[in-house]
């Protein structure tokens, strides 16, 4: 097999360039919006999460159930990276900071980073040229859907994808090194005799743990079909099954290491939202391949069933200009000679592309659109390494209208889609003719390194006019971002809140501060607050809480709540305010404006915040905070019960009662808890499917009741962990056995060894980097 080098220095020169590259791309989209990746699920979800979790932390707590959080307080089971060393990283950080869309754009813009230069190392890695890589590494943060979703929204879809792409890089350089059963290639020789181009287990192991840990399963799924797909393109390439069989071990143990982090989740389903393993297609956010390959019109506006209509109102099928004209340029017979080698990104592309266009569910995984940043992925690597590998300018006029044919394709294309635009497609069209012919005139008279420059600085103004015209976001909550300036400007609420309220209810006018922010919380802004509302932003709700309240995902609730809250629960008598032990019940004004002119309930009353009024009326106990006495008992049947300790995880009560008693807790009734009494396991209940409850035995006498939480599966996840890094470290051994096996002595490289350069070409060093 043929050896190709890129010259070390050449390789570092362009990593750095890629890097710079998006952060000036960065920088121009902060001029289009400088709130872009402080929008939607990072304002409402991320931002305050890391908040939290970072308080949390710095208490020395390990934040894995909050109980008053309710809902959305079992953080096992929500994308809170609890077992992602970098994730515990920011949200240690975050408490300190006081502008939240500061904090998450330098965030994001590192992962943008990480994300580019694993791009960089895959082209490397399957032999493009250093200009070419930097080109795909510094366009991939910039591709439609990571741009407008992934990047400015789901943040762990994006560091989960920056991530995986290392991984995928490090595992073909594992997969090409030696190890057991020989190496598929020769050693390759450095500037100054050194070995270089190979990796070990670890790595790859590392990188796949990581993309699986950011705790949401898009990515933890889409690094199981990479792996798969390298392990085939490299049988297909090496026609070996060794390489191939060292990369899936090297999978399984990094997924027996992840394990942990999803068995809460499958194992708490069954309360979920998501406790359903259906598969259907309802058509809702899945991309027609037409769509998916309309990647180079950076006008285009895909048509495709969301939350927007049919006609989207932002690119974000676009992966850029010069995909799709590019191919023109490549010659063809050389690279059909090597077409094994490109065996995995291909199947990769194309598994991406089967699932964008459905089923729409798949058991959790919904929304196929979501995978667009994986068609873009292996686009941008495929024809990247093609250009870095075989492009050629022979013959360029004729290629010049190859390339034009392709450019009108792909504006009937956008055209068709939304009609409605077919200025801004002419536009844009012209627009990438004109960028091609300039790059390839630049290739033409100043070289390659001149062209892929072009190509890299032209990504600056194209994410910039993309974002720039989907102004106002349609996507934003327009969360205010100072944490000191909204603290300022609400109310200081001590203890457990209840809000009743409905965030469609809010004018888009009173989305700011002192506007309705700073009165009512919705999605996890509580947390920015560092106040303890009930609920705050999940995706995996418990069900029966959620119907008991008819509470949504982002804490919203229908107009019938407030009746439900105070209705008396059957068994027990209390209402479910008090078998919450909730302090405070805060009422919208648009969802109940006549709420004031009624009585308050039974051991409530009415309280004043001046200020507040427009949109808030405020209902308070008459005998002050209850979520402060006796731990989190709620109802105490026949018998007597008194907290002795408490913690987020742990209740101890004492406990009496002669003829036999129920004590009902503050607590849901998530799958992981166990109760114990003087010693000896007792089984359990659960109140209206919601609240946990324990009976006690006749005849107790100062007994010793002891309910913990632990996430369920916690003990099968911890040994699959330890086997996963016992798996790995055997294999870190027989790859270091088999390397000093293959070690010969090297000689002092002849310039014929370090110098593999074509006429006019920059020097090379391993590109399987």
């Amino acid at each position: 097999m043929e050896s190709r080098t890129v010259a070390s220095r050449d390789v570092y020169i362009w990593g750095i360039i890629t890097a710079l590259g998006v952060v000036a791309g960065y920088v121009a989209v902060l001029f289009a919006n400088i709130r872009h990746f402080y929008t939607d699920d990072t304002e409402s979800q991320y931002a305050p999460l890391w908040v939290m979790l970072g308080r949390q932390l710095r208490a020395g707590q390990f934040p894995a159930m909050v109980p008053e959080h309710w809902m959305a307080g079992n953080y096992t089971i929500e994308e809170a990276g609890l077992l992602n060393p970098p994730q515990l990283l920011i949200d240690l950080i975050a408490p300190s900071v006081g502008n939240l869309a500061l904090y998450a754009t330098v965030v994001k813009l590192i992962f943008a980073i990480i994300l580019g230069l694993g791009v960089y190392r895959i082209c490397l890695a399957y032999g493009a040229k250093a200009p070419w890589a930097a080109v795909a590494g510094s366009a991939i943060p910039f591709t439609g859907w990571l741009l407008f979703f992934d990047e400015a929204s789901w943040m762990t879809a994006f560091t989960g994808t920056a991530w995986l792409v290392h991984a995928w890089a490090s595992g073909v350089r594992y997969a090409r090194g030696p190890g057991p059963g020989g190496g598929s290639l020769r050693n390759h020789v450095g500037l100054r005799g050194r070995r270089i181009g190979y990796s070990g287990p670890i790595p790859t192991f590392v990188f796949l743990y990581l993309a699986i840990s950011v705790q949401y399963i898009f990515p933890a799924v889409e690094a199981g079909l990479m792996i798969g797909a390298v392990a085939v393109g490299e049988l297909v390439y090496q026609k070996k099954w060794r390489p191939s069989l060292r990369l899936l071990l090297v999978a399984v143990c990094a997924a027996l290491a992840g394990l942990m982090t999803y068995l809460p989740s499958m194992m708490s389903a069954k309360v979920t939202w998501r406790g359903t393993a259906q598969i259907n297609n309802d058509q809702f956010l899945t991309v027609p391949w037409s769509e998916s390959l309309n990647a180079s019109l950076p006008s285009t506006l895909p048509a495709f069933n969301s939350w927007w209509g049919y006609v989207q109102p932002m690119p974000v099928v676009y992966i850029a200009w010069f995909l799709i004209p590019a191919l023109a340029f490549v010659d063809w017979r050389k690279a059909l000679d090597s077409a094994r080698e490109f065996t995995a990104p291909a199947l990769f592309t194309v598994m991406a592309l089967m699932w964008t266009a459905g089923p729409g569910t798949i058991g959790p995984l919904r929304w196929p659109v979501r995978v667009l940043p994986m068609v873009a992925l292996g686009l941008l690597v495929l024809v990247c390494v093609l250009l870095g590998r075989f492009a050629t300018f022979d013959g360029w006029r004729r290629r010049g209208v190859a390339a034009a044919v392709l450019i009108g394709l792909l504006w009937a294309r956008s055209f068709s889609a939304a009609p409605r635009e077919v200025v801004w497609h002419i536009v844009a069209a012209l627009a990438v003719a004109a960028l091609g012919s300039a790059v390839v005139w630049i290739g033409r008279s100043r070289g390659t390194v001149a062209a892929c420059a072009l190509v890299i600085v032209s990504t600056f103004p194209i994410a910039f006019l993309q974002v720039w015209a989907a102004q106002p976001t349609p996507m934003g909550w327009n969360l205010p971002e100072n944490r000191s300036e909204m603290k300022a400007a609400f109310p200081d609420f001590p203890g457990t809140t209840l809000q009743l309220g409905d965030r469609m209810l809010i004018q888009p006018d009173e989305r700011k501060l002192p506007g309705a922010y700073g009165s009512l919380v919705f999605g996890n802004y509580a947390k920015d607050l560092e106040l303890t509302y009930v609920s705050g932003y999940t995706p995996n709700g418990h069900y029966w809480f959620g119907e008991m309240l008819c509470m949504r995902w982002d804490t919203s609730v229908c107009p019938d709540a407030y009746r439900r809250a105070f209705a008396a629960e059957p068994t027990t008598g209390k209402t479910v305010v008090d078998l919450m032990k909730v302090d405070r019940v805060v009422l919208q004004r648009a969802l109940y404006p006549d709420a004031r002119d009624q009585s308050a309930p039974p051991g409530w009353k009415w309280v004043d915040y001046p200020g507040h009024e427009k949109y808030i009326v405020v209902l308070e106990r008459e005998g002050g905070l209850i979520s402060t006495q006796n731990g989190r008992v709620a109802a105490v049947h026949g018998g007597t019960a008194t907290s002795v300790a408490e913690s987020d995880t742990t209740s101890r009560v004492r406990v009496s009662s002669v003829d036999g008693g129920r004590v009902v807790f503050a607590r849901l009734g998530w799958p992981g808890y166990h109760v114990t009494l003087d010693g000896h396991d007792i089984p359990f209940a659960v109140v209206a499917k919601t609240f946990v409850a324990v009976d006690i035995p006749a005849g107790t006498t100062s007994g010793d009741l002891v309910l913990t939480w632990r996430p369920p599966g916690w003990q099968i996840g911890a040994a699959a962990a330890l086997l996963g890094l016992l798996g790995v470290g055997v294999l870190e051994w027989a790859y270091l056995r088999g390397r000093r096996r293959t070690d010969e002595p090297t000689e002092e490289p002849t310039p014929q060894d370090t110098d593999t350069r074509e006429p006019g070409e920059p020097d090379l060093v391993d590109a399987v980097r």
